[in-house]
Formats: structure tokens, C-alpha cells, sequence
């Protein structure tokens, strides 16, 4: 059964490293005919979440009126759902923990989602992952249901263009093929 794959690139760079990894398990997941979208976080408009309360009243939603809603309604409909970033200074980049805020308001209804999480570094030391692998667990903890299908991290990965011909394009196919 063909699955609705949502992927969430958090890179700034569009073709940039963890960008790239994000198309190749697009087209892993469509080989294995799976639907797949990307949303290039850097072209919506998120605002960050001002902690007004208006979401704790799960009928209201949220307060603000950007580009989260629509994204909020894909993560629901999803059954899958990849995110990736660059990580900065050992943790994800802003644009995802931005993201991750804002679904507060609907983060009951995310459930029962397959999660991948990819990950791109200049450090080529495993261990500079783990922070960011426990961020993106502490958000799935929340939700219900959740399953963690896979992690691919991009070690030493510091120029834009330093993923071409990486080993690790195959993974990040593979993974969205088993999909």
C-alpha cells in the first residue's frame, strides 16, 4: 500500500547537504511507489511560537496565521515523516526547532507516524549526532505513537556539495525504498 511520505528540510541551503540527502530519499520512496512531498522549510513563512496559550484549548488552534497551518495539516495526513537539518554547534538548526514549536497546537493529532531523521555535519565524529538524534526523540516522544524507522547521519559534510558521491546518498535511497 502506497504510503503519503512527507519530508521536512530544515537545510538554508536549498541543494545543500542534508537537502540533498532529503531528494534522495524522495526518490528512494517514489521507486518504491510511495507519494512524497518536500517542504523547504526556508521558503515558509513559521513564525515562532509566542507561548500565548490559545493552543492549550484544542479547539482553537493556533493564534498565528502563517505558512505552519498548512504544514500542521500535511504532518497530520502524513504517514510518514522524515526531518532533516545541518547541525549547528552540536543540536538541529533553527529552522527546525522553530518548526517542531509550532506544532504544539496540533501535536495530539500527529500520531501513529512512521519518523526518519536526517542529519548533516561538518564533525566527522559520530558522537557530534547525538544531541540532535535526542532533540528530534524528545519531540516524538510527545506524540503518540510514534515509531522511529530510521536515523541517517552525513558525517564530515561541510561545503555545500560535499555529499555528491557520498556513500550515504545510497542509504538515504534505500531508506525512503524501504519506506
Amino acid at each position: 500500500m502506497a504510503k503519503k511520505v512527507l519530508v521536512l528540510s530544515g537545510s538554508p541551503r536549498r541543494g545543500g547537504n542534508s537537502d540533498t540527502l532529503c531528494d534522495s530519499f524522495i526518490e528512494g520512496a517514489q521507486s518504491a511507489g510511495h507519494q512524497a512531498e518536500k517542504i523547504f522549510i526556508r521558503d515558509s513563512n513559521i513564525n515562532y511560537c509566542t507561548g500565548c496559550g490559545v493552543c492549550i484549548d484544542r479547539t482553537k488552534g493556533c493564534s498565528q496565521k502563517d505558512d505552519m497551518t498548512d504544514i500542521l495539516a500535511k504532518m497530520v495526513a502524513a504517514d510518514v515523516i522524515v526531518m532533516a537539518t545541518p547541525v549547528y554547534f552540536y543540536t538541529m538548526n533553527g529552522q527546525m526547532k522553530t518548526l517542531i514549536d509550532r506544532c504544539c497546537a496540533r501535536y495530539t493529532e500527529i500520531s501513529d507516524k512512521e519518523f526518519y531523521f536526517i542529519m548533516t555535519a561538518a564533525d566527522d565524529d559520530n558522537t557530534a549526532m547525538d544531541r540532535t538524534i535526542e532533540e528530534f526523540r524528545g519531540f516524538t516522544y510527545c506524540l503518540t505513537d510514534a515509531q522511529e524507522k530510521g536515523v541517517i547521519k552525513g558525517l564530515g559534510l561541510w561545503q555545500k556539495n560535499d555529499v555528491r558521491g557520498n556513500k550515504i546518498l545510497k542509504e538515504a535511497f534505500k531508506a525512503g525504498a524501504s519506506v
